[in-house]
């Protein structure tokens, strides 16, 4: 089969032919359409994700959406002919999803959404999980509540928009000024990151009191001031790339909690993979209840301009997720 390989961390990506796997007990075999590609890949690539286990040489891409040809022994659930997605692999000893087939885990893998292509089921794994394990699993998320969302109109962050937004909460997100439409567009209030500070946008939409919910899907400082945005005593920060070193005062004097969010764990232990398959499986009900839709790059890319979709996640020139047409 066709693959797009990393061979040296830093190098360019080569196209070649590999040998193409076969379903193992518990894994199914498919047949892959569309790859999503994830700031992650980009920085795997370069050798900048120690995080991320990536054994060379290598196939990347953590997301798919595909239609399964075969099933291993002890698999249920699904059938040659289905179509699938889910976040596979692409990081640890696990092959990615830039090649035509991939022998992914069964419990990793839901049925694709009937209301969606390829393409934009292929733009969903990862960041509705982020999401996900974010505000329903740590957060728990209701109706009654106010949600603010930092990065509201990117990858997790417009996601985050959604899924908070059909669990009933009213949900607010901080933008730059070029895609408040984006947010507003999602059913958000936008906060113009660049022009209003914490204190003032805490006394403009929450009275001074600060959100029951704060995600940080940015990280830096930003992390930092969602420890000033949030409500004293009952408020709970989530953040997705809160590994630096942040004084955790401001937090601590309003009494509030905080939450990390790390995706890749079920992947590179082994641990939790059913959970993944259940959030997808969530996930494809809120998109065909018309609840959840990926912002998709109208570019298209294939496996030999796979180069040119790292650029434009690298360069920060997408304009929703770049997803790669495999199939």
């Amino acid at each position: 089969m066709r693959a797009v390989v990393l061979e040296e961390f830093g190098t360019p990506l080569v196209l070649r032919e590999i040998e193409k796997p076969a379903a193992g007990p518990g894994q199914v075999l498919v047949k892959i359409r569309a790859s999503g590609v994830n700031p992650l890949d980009t920085k795997i690539r370069a050798g900048k994700a120690a995080h991320a286990r990536r054994t060379l040489p290598a196939v990347l891409g953590l997301d798919l959406a595909g239609v399964v040809e075969e099933t291993g022994a002890g698999v249920t659930g699904f059938a040659p002919g289905d179509e699938v997605y889910g976040m596979t692999g692409g990081v640890g000893d696990l092959q990615g999803s830039l090649a035509e087939y991939a022998a992914v885990d069964a419990r990793l893998l839901a049925r694709k959404p009937a209301s969606l292509t390829m393409r934009e089921a292929a733009a969903l794994p990862l960041v509705v999980i982020t999401a996900w394990e974010g505000l329903v699993d740590r957060a728990r998320v209701h109706a009654g509540q106010k949600v603010l969302i930092h990065g509201g109109a990117g990858g997790i962050g417009h996601v985050a928009v959604q899924i908070a937004r059909a669990r009933g909460a009213e949900v607010f997100a901080t933008v730059s000024p070029s895609r408040t439409d984006v947010v507003e567009n999602l059913g958000a209030t936008p906060i113009d990151r660049t022009t209003t500070t914490v204190d003032e946008y805490v006394a403009r939409h929450t009275g001074g009191e600060g959100f029951d919910v704060v995600f940080d899907t940015v990280g830096g400082p930003v992390l930092d001031a969602s420890f000033t945005a949030v409500r004293t005593y009952t408020g709970h920060v989530l953040s997705a790339l809160g590994w630096g070193t942040h004084s955790i005062a401001p937090l601590s004097f309003r009494g509030a909690t905080y939450s990390g969010v790390f995706t890749l764990l079920p992947l590179l232990t082994g641990r939790g993979r059913e959970h993944h398959g259940e959030i997808m499986r969530e996930a494809a009900a809120l998109a065909d209840a018309g609840a959840l839709k990926p912002l998709l790059d109208p570019r298209h890319f294939t496996l030999a301009t796979v180069a040119d979709a790292h650029e434009a996640v690298e360069t920060g020139t997408a304009h929703g997720k770049i997803v790669v047409d495999v199939g």
